[in-house]
């Protein structure tokens, strides 16, 4: 159902769409500059974060098969997804994923969205700046020539995130408008495929076993099948991949912003839009973790580049390789920031005009309790997997679901897309409480739950 060409002007318009129905809309709120290329760097770098560096211990703990088959579910899923946002967005005339809450259940359902999209994105930013606290000392202590932390205050991760928020992070996030970020995405993706072919490049140089890994025994060095790749695996630390998957392919708090800036806005665009971002990262998703995969094997960590780490700490092209990680989740943190304090001032503040004083207030109380989350957190298996298990599939399979089945009246409850619609809200239902459970069983009886973290 796509939205025909909006008018120009000043006046509220009639925006016909392709059921019949009529949306009486603001034009001013839907006057978009935002280029089909810059809206799917924005996209595209919402979704790939910090969860790319979890994919090659999901896939030893997996195994390849399973793997590609829960990875090619979650990405066609999430298509899926946005399909229905945009369906009931369309509809309404409405492209905020908050006032689809209230539409679809009044304002509980606004502060539901809101809730949601807020910790989701926290999770997100908490998890990006993880990686700068980890590996920014490594960075550091390596261009120093330094074999081992000296205990400076500038090899201290804790220090470093506040002070990369500080005088980085935050001068981007005060910015007006998402679009203005598509240049800073598309550097940030560059920095990614950066590290893609590095991954593949150290498949071919480094060996296994890895005698040099410091933490491994003799004995473990010698394990059978250690460097032997498994097609189907199933263990205690299963019970993370399939979270680690959903968290890795959420984008949908950003899809209705990047529409509502996006140039000639209509379904049809914005769906391309989706489809070119979610199949780009599909493809560097399974070669990052394929051929991170097949250079460590069992020895795969939670976080790739610590596993990288461990082989050779002052290896030039990891070095580079840190840099391009660190810049990349470094410039996505702004982009994750933009849902969260639009749905805040949905939420606090629905009728009342921009002021700088609410958008700086709101970003910087974002970023203090993101910092906060990553000083007192200890492992990024916690943030992944929670966060996952919880928001991710709200995100990507009940919200959505729900706002169709309650928006688009047009339909019957007993036709196909709506039965569709209501599988696939209680998929979301079935996989939360699955994931909840598999990771407090692992909590609970797990023997070495540390094993792949920091």
């Amino acid at each position: 159902m796509e939205l025909q060409k909006l008018t120009n002007g000043h006046h509220q318009d009639f925006q016909h769409l392709e059921e019949g129905y009529v949306s009486f809309i603001s034009s001013d709120f839907f006057e978009g500059k935002t280029s089909f290329g810059m809206s799917v760097f924005n996209l595209s770098n919402a979704i790939m974060g910090s969860g790319i560096l979890g994919l090659s211990y999901a896939m030893a703990n997996t195994g390849i098969i399973l793997f590609l088959v829960l990875l090619t579910s979650i990405a066609v899923l999430s298509l899926y997804s946005v399909h229905l946002l945009l369906r009931s967005a369309g509809v309404v005339g409405i492209r905020a994923y908050e006032q689809l809450g209230k539409r679809a259940f009044g304002h509980p359902g606004k502060i539901l969205a809101a809730v949601v999209i807020t910790m989701h994105n926290i999770g997100a930013m908490s998890s990006y700046l993880f990686i700068v606290k980890y590996e920014l000392p490594l960075v550091i202590q390596a261009f120093l020539g330094l074999q081992h932390s000296s205990g400076e205050w500038f090899l201290n991760g804790n220090y470093l995130i506040i002070i990369v928020s500080v005088f980085i992070i935050l001068p981007l996030a005060l910015m007006r408008q998402l679009g203005y970020l598509g240049y800073t995405s598309g550097f940030s993706l560059t920095c990614m495929v950066f590290f893609l072919i590095s991954v593949i490049y150290k498949k071919f140089n480094i060996p296994c076993p890895f005698d040099g890994f410091t933490n491994h025994t003799a004995e473990n060095i010698s394990i059978d099948g250690e460097c032997e790749a498994k097609y189907f695996t199933i263990n205690q630390q299963t019970a993370y991949t399939v979270p680690i998957l959903a968290f890795a392919f959420v984008c949908h708090p950003e899809v209705l912003p990047i529409y509502t800036e996006l140039r000639n806005p209509t379904k049809r665009r914005m769906q391309a839009i989706a489809n070119v971002s979610i199949l780009g990262m599909f493809v560097m998703y399974l070669l990052t973790a394929i051929f991170g995969y097949l250079t460590f094997y069992l020895n795969t960590e939670a976080e790739l580049l610590h596993t990288y780490s461990k082989v050779d700490p002052l290896d030039t092209l990891i070095l580079c390789v840190r840099l391009a990680v660190l810049v990349a989740v470094t410039l996505t943190v702004p982009v994750v920031l933009f849902p969260i304090r639009r749905a805040l001032l949905q939420l606090l503040f629905p009728d009342k005009p921009f002021h700088w004083l609410r958008h700086i207030s709101i970003a910087l109380c974002l970023l203090f309790i993101a910092n906060l989350l990553v000083i007192f957190v200890p492992n990024i298996r916690d943030i992944f997997g929670i966060i996952g298990a919880t928001s991710a599939p709200s995100l990507i399979f009940i919200l959505p679901g729900l706002f169709y089945i309650r928006i688009v009246s047009t339909e019957p409850m007993k036709s196909r897309p709506k039965i569709q619609a209501a599988c696939f809200t209680a998929l979301g239902f079935i996989f939360m409480s699955m994931s909840l459970t598999f990771i407090t069983l692992d909590w609970v009886y797990g023997e070495n739950r540390s094993g792949g973290g920091h």
